[in-house]
């Protein structure tokens, strides 16, 4: 039972505190924002990178042969890569990307919640798995959820929802998590086999997210690469600590 108490518990701390923290970062003045969504963009990509090759692969490969460890992994990647191209899942993080998808704010809102509730599911494994893994995964949901978040706003902004509807919206879309914590909470005691194969699908969830996602932001802001490679230092070195 405290397995599920601290699943569902790390799950609102990732998906619903990214939400949260990515409102109150649309209060801030615009000259500020720019300066700090791509640190956290840097911070991000390390955390995630962390996560998926520290965390996730070691912990699946415990459990199975490297073949369908690496198999499962890259069905993770491939998958994520469909459900962007299908769903219009995509991260916005800059003003000229959101205007590419305002017109798609509905579907904004429902691929947030299946991306919540999928990242739900993760951590909900991982802490199934080993709670310091849980939490490592929570952290890394948390840091890409918030620059996410702040572009999502901002594409329901853009469409005409007040600032309350919007931030509303995202709250409830970020609730999913909470969902996907329970549900893979129920899967894993009632097939635990599944569990390595979700971590390393995750894995390829991960990295999609932090290569095909997150650092193309960094490289269309053209300057400072050392910062941006601290920062991923950073976030790897976090998830090492916490992990260990």
């Amino acid at each position: 039972m405290h397995l599920a108490v601290i699943s569902v518990g790390l799950s609102i701390l990732g998906s619903l505190g990214g939400v949260i923290v990515a409102s109150t970062f649309l209060l801030l003045p615009e000259r500020i924002r720019t300066r700090l969504i791509p640190w956290l963009i840097s911070y991000a990509v390390g955390t995630l990178i962390g996560v998926a090759l520290i965390g996730l692969v070691p912990e699946s490969l415990a459990e199975l042969r490297p073949r369908p460890a690496m198999l499962t992994m890259a069905g993770g990647i491939v998958c994520f890569f469909l459900l962007e191209k299908w769903v219009l899942w995509r991260h916005c993080h800059d003003d000229e990307a959101c205007r590419v998808h305002s017109t798609a704010a509905r579907l904004v809102i429902v691929g947030d919640s299946f991306h919540t509730f999928v990242d739900g599911a993760v951590i909900a494994a991982a802490v199934l798995t080993a709670i310091p893994l849980g939490v490592t995964t929570a952290l890394a949901v948390a840091t890409h959820e918030i620059p996410q978040e702040v572009g999502d706003v901002a594409i329901l902004l853009r469409a005409g929802y007040s600032r309350l509807r919007a931030f509303t919206l995202n709250i409830l879309a970020g609730a999913g998590g909470i969902l996907g914590a329970v549900v893979m909470v129920i899967a894993g005691r009632a097939l635990p086999v599944l569990l390595p194969y979700v971590l390393a699908f995750a894995a390829g969830n991960f990295l999609y997210v932090a290569m095909a996602d997150l650092i193309p932001d960094l490289h269309r802001g053209g300057a400072g690469a050392a910062r941006q490679v601290l920062l991923m230092a950073a976030g790897i070195v976090t998830i090492a600590l916490l992990g260990s």
